[in-house]
Formats: structure tokens, C-alpha cells, sequence
């Protein structure tokens, strides 16, 4: 039976993902296979500690995490790829945006979505910065959520086992409502 041009588009274009896909997964594979190191995909948590800054969104070795509003946390999104038990040295990059004044809209004039107020917005977004740094991973016994908490003065701390935050086994239980020092420390 004969199918049609749509038809024969639609299968090509589902064979060619699934072959991606194919790839993509051997290729992870023979990156587990090289190292020696068993990994794994974990669920990414953010938890920001700032009671004045939000995060509008991070990533962890590439993967992304979700928004993170004032002093909340917690909101999973999938997945970043760490060895399934702690190696010693073991660092991730964190990449982040931080908006310093996330309800200042709030208090504008300007009716929501109208030209002046996407333009006062425009000028808001200024303000946004973007920070990178490479941190530490916790020690673990067993791969779990992947935790990163945001702290004054861009301090980062992640950790990656099966506890959760509150928890006394958690590494991190800072308070989620923690002040910006007036001023922070230099780094060397």
C-alpha cells in the first residue's frame, strides 16, 4: 500500500530522531565506558537563601534549573549527569542570573505588558547579572537530587545525595531568608 508524501515526511523525521537519540545515549555510554566512573542523570533543585534577589534561572555543568524566587527553594528539573558515588575533587560549574529587584514591577505606573511598561522592563533587565563559578560538590554515598544553594556575596554550595534539605543529615540547612552583608568579602 502506498503512503502518502506527509506520511513517508513524518516517518523520516521520527527515524532521524531516534537515531539522534540513539547516538546521544551511546555516546553517554562510551563517555562511562572511558572514565571508569559509573554516572547517572539527577534532578536539579535550586534553593535561594537571598531574602532581596531572585534567581531568574541556573544551570549546573550546562543542564538547566528552574527560577528561584526570594528566599524559597526546591522546584525539580531534570537532570544533570554525576557519578553515582562522590569521587575526591569532584566540581561542578554553576551559571546564574540574578535580578536584584524582583517586585519592583510591582510598584510601576505603567500597566502591565503595555509598551511603557515593556520599556521600563527593558531598563529593569539591565540590572540582571550573570555570575559563573566552579564549586565543590558535597561528599556523598549515593547519587540523589542535586541541590545548588545561592548565598550572600554569590557564595555557591551544591550537594548531591539522597538526603533532603531541612534534614540534619542535609550538608546545607542555611535559613532561606539570609541579608546581603554590606559589604562582601574580596576574593583572592
Amino acid at each position: 500500500m502506498p503512503y502518502s508524501q506527509s506520511s513517508l515526511a513524518t516517518r523520516l523525521i521520527a527515524a532521524t530522531f531516534i537515531t539522534i537519540a540513539l547516538l546521544m545515549l551511546n555516546g553517554c555510554a562510551e563517555l562511562q565506558r572511558s572514565s571508569g566512573v559509573e554516572r547517572l542523570g539527577a534532578p536539579i533543585e535550586g534553593y535561594n537563601h537571598l531574602s532581596s534577589s531572585a534567581i531568574n534561572w541556573f544551570r549546573i555543568n550546562g543542564s538547566g534549573g528552574s527560577n528561584v524566587n526570594v528566599s524559597t527553594g526546591g522546584g525539580q528539573t531534570c537532570c544533570v549527569v554525576l557519578p553515582v558515588t562522590w569521587q575526591p575533587g569532584l566540581t561542578v560549574v554553576v551559571e546564574w542570573e540574578e535580578d536584584p529587584d524582583p517586585f519592583a514591577y510591582g510598584d510601576w505606573p505603567e500597566k502591565a505588558f503595555t509598551d511603557a511598561w515593556r520599556e521600563r522592563m527593558d531598563e529593569h533587565e539591565t540590572h540582571y547579572t550573570q555570575h559563573r563559578v566552579e564549586v565543590e560538590v558535597a561528599p556523598y554515598e549515593a547519587l540523589g537530587v542535586v541541590n545548588v544553594h545561592f548565598l550572600p556575596c554569590n557564595e555557591i554550595k551544591v550537594s548531591a545525595g539522597t538526603t533532603r534539605f531541612g534534614l540534619a543529615s542535609h550538608p546545607y540547612n542555611y535559613s532561606l531568608n539570609m541579608e546581603e552583608p554590606a559589604q562582601c568579602p574580596t576574593t583572592p
